[in-house]
């Protein structure tokens, strides 16, 4: 876990309390991977969020220490066993830990950016990293775990999947971004796609600028955005689109 800065007086609550993220899992030293890096690495070093991981084996009973075991009814693969993973969830949570628990599932709800919102208003999260076949039912009913998916995909395992999560729920919190507005005008925040970009030069390969661009006049510049961000979701996401018309009417 990262150390915390001291906080300068009259900061809120939520900005003195970092959000807290605790990833159970079977591979620890991925983390914080690509998470130490960029944005949500000097938030990482600033204790603006915190990561700490807890390796599953530890967990385990036995000589063989064995985390999995054969599907009851026969078929392929492993399945984590309920009895290890209730004991790291319940080492992870403690007594009054209320952050959700969440599964990475190829088959939970989709990950979105209204519940990537809702996460970071939370106190942090504990992510529970499947592998094998799945996770045992009994845990996930027992233990009140989430399911999230971030993609109509299989991936090896949960990890992938939490630093995804992560990753989107960091750069929102207060101090990460540079600029506020830089993460209020972006895709699937308004329920649209965001609109094209442009910059210098302004000439590239026969290629201009749109010109209304250069304009100056702020109000038409919002305009066309708009447009073009109500054009690109009609062509590329139609659900998105129409959920946002729904939404208008």
């Amino acid at each position: 876990m990262s150390d915390v800065n001291p906080i300068d007086e009259g900061q809120n609550e939520a900005q003195i309390a970092p959000w807290r993220a605790t990833v159970l899992t079977l591979f620890p030293d991925m983390f914080p991977g690509p998470l130490g890096t960029t944005l949500a690495g000097r938030a990482l070093e600033n204790g603006l969020w915190s990561l700490d991981t807890l390796h599953i084996r530890d967990f385990a009973e036995g000589k063989h220490r064995n985390v999995d075991d054969t599907p009851a009814g026969g078929g392929a693969g492993m399945v984590l066993r309920p009895d290890v993973l209730a004991r790291a969830i319940d080492h992870a949570t403690g007594e009054g830990d209320q952050r959700p628990r969440i599964l990475l599932s190829p088959r939970g709800k989709p990950l979105t950016q209204e519940k990537v919102r809702e996460l970071k208003d939370a106190d942090g999260v504990i992510l529970l990293c499947g592998r094998f076949e799945g996770v045992d039912q009994r845990v996930i009913d027992g233990r009140q775990l989430e399911e999230i998916s971030i993609g109509d995909y299989i991936l090896s395992g949960g990890e992938l999947g939490a630093m995804v999560l992560m990753d989107a729920v960091v750069r929102l919190l207060p101090g990460v971004m540079g600029k506020v507005a830089s993460g209020e005008d972006e895709s699937f925040e308004s329920g649209l796609l965001e609109y094209p970009h442009y910059t210098r030069p302004t000439e590239w390969e026969g290629r201009d600028i749109p010109e209304i661009l250069t304009s100056g006049h702020h109000g038409n510049i919002a305009k066309w955005r708009h447009e073009q961000s109500v054009a690109l979701t009609k062509e590329r996401r139609p659900d998105l689109y129409e959920a946002w018309e729904r939404e208008k009417e």
